[in-house]
């Protein structure tokens, strides 16, 4: 298997695995737990931080297409290789980085390990057009 694809499945799991997070937040959240197996008919207060991790999920979630696109595209296209497989990794690594950023609260750089994410699925896109 490519690197490519390897990180595409690191990827995929990377996004199930990102709930978990904030719901560990919830959970232990006084009252939270009931909150969640109950039918959420009111608004319900947890820190902060479970919030950005589930923004950070949705990230995660809205950018994982065109990510996997790119790189069952380039495999297909047999136009796989050493760049696309740094692309596929920068990536990954940067959204890991851009989950732990995000739930930390740390706006600067947040949006800078988005943007590692961003050159890598470039570096993908040029293979592709080369």
């Amino acid at each position: 298997m490519t690197t490519d694809l390897t990180m595409l499945i690191w990827t995929a799991l990377l996004c199930l695995l990102v709930p978990t997070v904030y719901l560990v937040g919830r959970s232990s959240t006084p009252g939270g737990l009931a909150w969640g197996i109950g039918n959420r008919e009111k608004p319900f207060e947890f820190p902060a931080w479970v919030g950005r991790a589930e923004r950070a999920h949705a990230n995660l979630v809205e950018n994982l297409p065109a990510f996997a696109i790119l790189v069952l595209v380039a495999h297909v296209a047999g136009k796989a290789n050493a760049m696309t497989a740094t692309g596929a990794t920068l990536f990954f690594w940067g959204r890991v980085a851009h989950v732990a950023v995000y739930v930390a609260g740390i706006p600067y750089l947040r949006t800078a390990v988005f943007f590692v994410g961003t050159v890598g699925e470039l570096m993908i896109l040029l293979q592709l057009w080369r």
